[in-house]
């Protein structure tokens, strides 16, 4: 909660109604970004061998859809004037991902509940903690191969955290003008996966071999891979990359939604998409061996 020019840490549960109301109760706005792209898992006794069992104690649709539909009805109740929910440009219902799936269908819980809510849907997001760019860089520094899955030909669309913090930023500062509207945000280019990767592998120098895997051997992998805290592929990953991942509409399209007052974006509200060259090399150029200077001559 931020008051005053000041942030203010308070415990909840989002299981605990209540804990969540004492948060809410004296707010104007509320910014939903809670989510989860894989379940928490735990170990638990059993009675039959081998006497443990991997239960899920948070799921991905309890983040993606029970948190932000609680959240909605409690805003309802409490009377807050405005909420804003952050989603994503890959929310659809008919996506094989249960994480894009779950996304939309938090969306529409949202606006069942609160249907004043602003709704606003990023592209992959881009930054300094990214799991986009640092997720190519971190691939290449524990594995001989990066997988790209099927072939790394899906598109996506990366907007920089910053700007979707700006364009919220904007929504703040007359959020009555967004009631029950979308704003989508989007950077200024698409690319590829591959694309992508070769990006990020000019940056770091890394040189892994970049493997053409098809999603469904991908997902072996993923299968093992996703018991790690935070695990940097799992099986539902895989589907998501097998599908483009940008905004919904051209620019046209949103132009004539614009005109009926349906659809916004990081322009309408005057955010311009920043390109991921001018940011990504202040992030990136650490998973260099020997550092920033390594190319510079006598440096060393």
């Amino acid at each position: 909660m931020f008051e005053l020019g000041r942030a203010k840490y308070s415990f909840y549960s989002s299981r605990d109604k209540q804990s969540m109301a004492d948060l809410i109760a004296d707010a104007d706005i509320v910014i939903n970004m809670v989510g989860k792209y894989y379940d928490t898992k735990a170990l638990e006794d059993t009675d039959k061998f081998p006497y443990l069992n991997y239960k899920v104690s948070t799921s991905v649709h309890e983040a993606n859809v029970t948190v932000p539909a609680t959240i909605a009805e409690l805003c309802k109740e409490l009377q807050v004037d405005n909420m804003i929910h952050v989603s994503s440009a890959a929310a659809n219902p008919n996506s094989v991902s249960e994480w894009a799936r779950t996304k939309y269908e938090g969306e529409q819980e949202v606006l069942k509940a609160y249907p004043w809510a602003t709704i606003v849907r990023p592209t992959q997001m881009f930054g300094n903690e990214d799991k986009l760019l640092n997720w190519f860089a971190n691939m290449a520094a524990r594995f001989p191969a990066v997988p790209l899955v099927d072939g790394g030909h899906a598109l996506t669309q990366p907007v920089w955290a910053d700007d979707v913090a700006r364009t919220i930023n904007r929504i703040i500062d007359d959020p009555e003008k967004f009631e029950g509207r979308r704003v989508d945000c989007f950077g200024a280019q698409d690319y590829s996966y591959k694309e992508l990767a070769k990006f990020v592998y000019d940056i770091t120098e890394q040189d892994p071999v970049l493997a053409d895997i098809p999603a469904e051997v991908a997902k072996y992998s993923a299968q093992v891979l996703q018991y790690e805290g935070s695990p940097m592929l799992t099986p539902d990953m895989v589907d998501l990359m097998t599908e483009d991942y940008l905004p919904e509409m051209t620019s046209e399209g949103y132009a004539a939604q614009k005109q009926q007052d349906k659809v916004f974006t990081m322009a309408d509200l005057g955010v311009v998409a920043t390109p991921i060259e001018k940011i990504a090399f202040k992030y990136l150029h650490r998973f260099r061996k020997g550092g920033h200077f390594i190319l510079a001559e006598g440096y060393h």
